[in-house]
């Protein structure tokens, strides 16, 4: 039993004529009546009844009738989903990111962009830690993840994406907008707020000042930009954070850029070697590639 002999079942049922049935498939009347023929051996029982002017249904053709049309449905359903997949602007996108990404590469926009030419397309977001999206993207959950810079590995293509260096924000009235020279020494005497462990720039920042042999304390522990900086604009601690962003948040906080020393805020998007499984993230990555060359053009 082929589809082929489903398709000649299907339209000689319907209309109840094999010469006329025929002619809409395009195919010679012996074709489509061999195929039936073929069927009915198979299933080893009738499924018409023939008279010379036109053909009925048995009691199992009528049974049969109705499974057929599933399984035609059911294999044309198939066939427009790979098509959609691989041609057209359907399929499934999942996508994992920090927090924290610069303000020039902005995320929601490119969603919303991709949106309009894939409409078709499903897509999933979601957040976390660095190490977190790295597993769910070697376990096949998420297609592509925007991180910080992270160890090469053979398991993972990286490709740059972003790169910013990171200022120091503070109150207008904290004691650390007065410094003339922002240090890391100098700075490592106030109170931070910073992401938690493996979010967003945390983890940088932490190695920045490890390398410089200097310890801070972080007192507030965050996992969005919203709360890092309204308490950082509350005078409750300083903060690093990429120099786009910082400008990105107003005026109630002052933005000092840090000497003698470069912390540079470098994101990738990373995914799993060899071909991607579906077409949505490949269209995602080409207008990624698009919007970059653009950027730097300007």
């Amino acid at each position: 039993m082929d589809l082929r002999q489903l398709q000649y079942f299907v339209a000689a049922a319907k209309a109840e004529h094999f010469t006329r049935a025929s002619r809409q498939l395009n195919v010679a009347q012996s074709a489509l009546s061999s195929a039936i023929k073929s069927l009915e051996e198979e299933l080893r029982t009738q499924l018409f009844v023939r008279s010379t002017r036109k053909v009925r249904l048995t009691l199992a053709g009528k049974a049969f009738l109705e499974k057929a049309v599933v399984v035609l449905d059911a294999a044309e359903d198939a066939r427009q989903t790979v098509h959609d997949v691989t041609h057209s602007n359907g399929g499934k996108l999942s996508i994992g990111t920090v927090q924290g990404l610069p303000a020039f590469l902005d995320l929601p926009a490119l969603l919303a962009e991709f949106h309009d030419l894939y409409g078709r397309v499903e897509v999933r977001l979601i957040q976390g830690g660095a190490d977190h999206l790295l597993e769910k993207l070697r376990k096949g959950i998420i297609d592509l993840a925007f991180l910080p810079v992270t160890e090469p590995t053979s398991s993972i293509v990286t490709t740059m994406v972003a790169c910013e260096d990171l200022v120091l924000i503070c109150a207008v009235d904290h004691p650390a907008a007065a410094l003339n020279n922002i240090t890391l020494p100098a700075i490592s005497q106030f109170l931070f707020v910073d992401f938690q462990p493996d979010w967003g720039t945390r983890k940088l920042i932490d190695d920045a000042f490890h390398s410089a042999g200097l310890t801070r304390k972080t007192a507030f522990e965050v996992s969005d930009l919203n709360t890092l900086f309204d308490l950082v604009s509350r005078g409750l601690g300083i903060a690093l954070v990429p120099e786009s962003v910082a400008h990105s948040y107003g005026p109630t906080i002052s933005i000092r850029n840090v000497s003698q020393v470069e912390i540079c805020w470098e994101v990738i998007v990373a995914r799993l070697p060899g071909e991607l499984p579906e077409a949505a993230p490949t269209r995602f990555l080409t207008l990624l590639e698009t919007k970059r060359q653009a950027s730097h053009e300007r």
